[in-house]
């Protein structure tokens, strides 16, 4: 049994996060591709699920089998289709409720021959539910699940039977899309939808030296060598777009996406890339290779990401002597791995007000 209230609040075990929970149980404590997943959440998206999706695909090859029910509607951005194809493609069951009955719950778990393990928590499948969002969860160990008859079948036995307006989707409807549960989903990829005024964040980040030797080194030299990116909190999954471009080299899983960065220092937008190391740490990486060799920013030094629409971000180095610095420091309240790396959110709004722009 364990409890958290993330992110980073309180937890009575080792997980500090809903996706550290979901990670020890399906993977670390899970026998892969015995009995069967489950996932019920009203809303989800590509970045709730992306850690998962090799893991999916494994579990269901190696003969385990994968139920989801997710929300939807054609008036709200509830579930997207980006999350409800990866799921399909990974094999799993995928089942869309209309809004009309609305899908409230999360619950997450599994269920073998011989034990059933439950999540109740208030995080959704999302990127922002799985890390970042203030959100509870509850694990609940085979014991207890028994103790209290608990049983996933009968769960998912008594959705069906209420006459709710269920859509199961179907890996070979990808492309078609004839299916009416395919039009209750957004499109993550290709809105339109401008950002809510609570994704409008900056983040605050403190630079370590293997984020700018790159930055320091004189051209041709050895140090110059290698790409230029800046290491990110293994949580980052609500502040970027989804990572829906799968590695194309190497037996590493990877995704990663395409931004736009306005270097606000050096006056000029680039495209960058966005990296989520799925097999290698959960690590996250931001190309920042416009930096390379500008000497414009040390160790120690803070980097204000500010992410302005779905794909448009600006980048802004804050230097020790900046009268800013100690200010905008007291923001970055959370470490990155153990050598004092550390990051933390404020409003872009607040920050305008900050830096009197």
């Amino acid at each position: 049994m364990e409890f958290l209230l993330q992110p980073n609040v309180y937890t009575t075990g080792s997980s500090n996060s809903l996706l550290k929970l979901l990670d020890n149980m399906w993977i670390k404590d899970h026998v892969l591709g015995e009995g069967t997943l489950y996932i019920i959440s009203g809303f989800a998206n590509y970045n709730g699920g992306v850690r998962f999706l090799p893991y999916f695909t494994n579990h269901v090859h190696t003969g385990g089998n994968i139920k989801v029910i997710i929300g939807g509607s054609t008036s709200q951005r509830l579930s997207s289709l980006q999350i409800a194809e990866a799921l399909l493609k990974c094999g799993a069951e995928v089942f869309v409720v209309n809004r009309k009955r609305l899908v409230h719950a999360k619950c997450y778990g599994y269920s073998t021959n011989s034990d059933q393990e439950l999540v109740v928590t208030s995080g959704n499948f999302t990127g922002p539910g799985m890390s970042q969002n203030a959100e509870a969860a509850l694990r609940i160990d085979p014991s207890n699940t028994h103790s209290i008859g608990f049983s996933w079948e009968d769960l998912i036995e008594k959705i069906f039977s209420q006459g709710w307006d269920i859509y199961q989707l179907n890996s070979s409807d990808i492309v078609a899309k004839t299916n009416p549960g395919w039009k209750l989903l957004f499109d993550e990829v290709h809105s339109t939808i401008a950002l809510d005024e609570n994704q409008q964040t900056t983040m605050i980040v403190t630079l370590s030296h293997s984020d700018t030797v790159r930055i320091q080194a004189t051209p041709g030299t050895n140090a110059s060598k290698g790409t230029q990116y800046f290491w990110l909190n293994k949580g980052t999954f609500d502040f970027f777009p989804a990572l829906t471009e799968p590695n194309k080299r190497g037996i590493k899983n990877t995704f990663s996406t395409l931004i736009n960065m306005n270097y606000i220092d050096l006056g000029i937008t680039d495209s960058s890339r966005v990296t989520f190391e799925a097999d290698n740490n959960l690590d996250f990486r931001l190309g920042t290779g416009a930096l390379r060799n500008t000497r414009i920013a040390d160790e120690n030094d803070l980097a204000l990401i500010s992410r302005i629409n779905e794909y448009d971000y600006e980048l802004r180095i804050i230097k020790q002597s900046s009268k800013h610095y100690a200010h905008l420091l007291k923001y970055a309240i959370n470490y990155i791995g153990n050598f004092g790396k550390r990051f933390g959110y404020i409003s872009n709004n607040e920050l305008k007000t900050i830096l009197d722009l």
